[in-house]
């Protein structure tokens, strides 16, 4: 891929849809990750750096310290308006209004705590007239690596045909912070978590993987090719077939036919 051209295909795919939406600007999230840090850069070169809202969304006790200062340096650099925001208090608020949430269920807690953060981005573009701006890439989406309605809830996805391979070339090309480029991804969900231990696999051969996937080669012979396990190769194509309902519409029963042969009776 040119990476070049891909960046103004992405920085024209913004600025072209946050004027069809009648929309003055951007929220980004910025998590102190990669993926936010280049959507954030991205939004400022397709819109102006005044345009554009960053949102950092820690968790006290549980983000750690470089992500907020990794997060807020995007936001110097880029010299765009920024807030912090700690989440620890609408996720305290809600565990104590539902009695049956407790901290046994971490895979719920890990996805209210993206659908808090979703909210928060949200109620700034409502008030701003602006567009919640996603930052997940081609390999998370593919994968399902997102949360419904959190961090999935977005208006855009910018860098959504981008493989997480190429989020990393496109960072370098417009300069990200060499450290947020190089750091382990995490979505931050619960203590330790990084992306790569919980997949099992390297961004590197998943990205690849898929890539062959979806040029139509067997399963098999990508495992093959790549030197993957047999259980990592189940494992992805587990997580691809097992998530497809969250990168589509709701499903809901058709009723046209029926109408059809009422009116004609």
């Amino acid at each position: 891929m040119d990476i070049n051209k891909s960046k103004d295909i992405i920085v024209r795919f913004i600025r072209e849809k946050v004027r069809e939406a009648g929309c003055k600007g951007a929220v980004v999230g910025i998590s102190g990750g990669i993926d936010s840090a280049l959507t954030a850069y991205l939004c400022v070169e397709a819109l102006g750096k005044e345009n554009v809202l960053g949102i950092h969304l820690p968790e006290v006790n549980l983000t750690p310290p470089e992500d907020v200062l990794d997060a807020t340096e995007v936001a110097d650099r880029l010299g765009i308006e920024f807030r912090t925001i700690d989440i620890s208090g609408p996720l305290t608020a809600f565990m104590m209004a539902v009695p049956d949430s407790g901290p046994d269920f971490r895979h719920a807690n890990g996805n209210l705590k993206a659908r808090i953060r979703m909210s928060v981005l949200y109620y700034y573009a409502n008030t701003m007239q602006r567009m919640v701006v996603g930052t997940g890439n081609k390999t998370e989406l593919l994968l399902g690596y997102f949360t419904k309605y959190g961090d999935g809830g977005v208006d855009l996805e910018p860098i959504g045909d981008l493989y997480k391979t190429e989020v990393r070339e496109m960072s370098g090309l417009l300069g990200v912070p060499r450290g947020i480029v190089d750091k382990s991804p995490s979505a931050g969900l619960w203590a330790g978590q990084t992306d790569e231990n919980e997949l099992g696999i390297t961004y590197e051969i998943v990205d690849r993987f898929l890539a062959m996937l979806l040029e139509g080669e067997k399963p098999q012979v990508a495992q093959n090719t790549l030197g993957m396990t047999p259980q990592q190769r189940d494992s992805v194509l587990a997580r691809v077939h097992a998530n497809i309902h969250k990168r589509k519409a709701p499903p809901m029963p058709e009723m046209d036919a029926l109408r059809k042969a009422y009116i004609t009776v």
